[in-house]
């Protein structure tokens, strides 16, 4: 395992498995690093997807807009109330992912290494096993 995750995931193994590598994003990092930082990073994103594109592990890849952006509908009473987002406050927020196909765990492990993001002090990726996903083809 990878820096002591061991004992703490189960290892993943077998035919390939999915694997959602998703971006938490910080304002307050974000908006510390220089300008030539956000840059490297957003070229590294880049050079990533070329990467996972051609070794055939990338299945699809979203960016989200600003929380700022978004709304949050309940319905309570049969009724719909729409209010401005995001859901939560908090200081991190879902800033996109990397949906991911591989043969371990650790293959994506490594995959969430090469993100540029993961190299920026306060920000990491989290890697999730997907264990059901659907389109609209059926």
């Amino acid at each position: 395992m990878v820096n002591g995750a061991e004992g703490r995931c189960p290892t993943i193994e077998g035919d390939n498995v999915k694997f959602l590598l998703i971006m938490h994003s910080n304002p307050q990092i974000w908006d510390a690093l220089t300008e030539e930082e956000r840059n490297a990073v957003m070229r590294g994103h880049g050079a990533f997807m070329e990467t996972i594109t051609k070794s055939g592990e990338m299945i699809s890849t979203t960016a989200l807009a600003d929380p700022s952006q978004s709304a949050v509908v309940r319905v309570r009473g049969g009724v719909a109330a729409v209010t401005d987002g995001p859901y939560l406050e908090s200081k991190e927020y879902l800033g996109g992912y990397y949906l991911v196909e591989c043969d371990s765990q650790k293959r994506a492990f490594e995959l969430a290494a090469l993100i540029p993001d993961a190299g920026v002090e306060g920000l990491g990726i989290e890697v999730r096993p997907v264990v059901f996903a659907g389109t609209a083809d059926g």
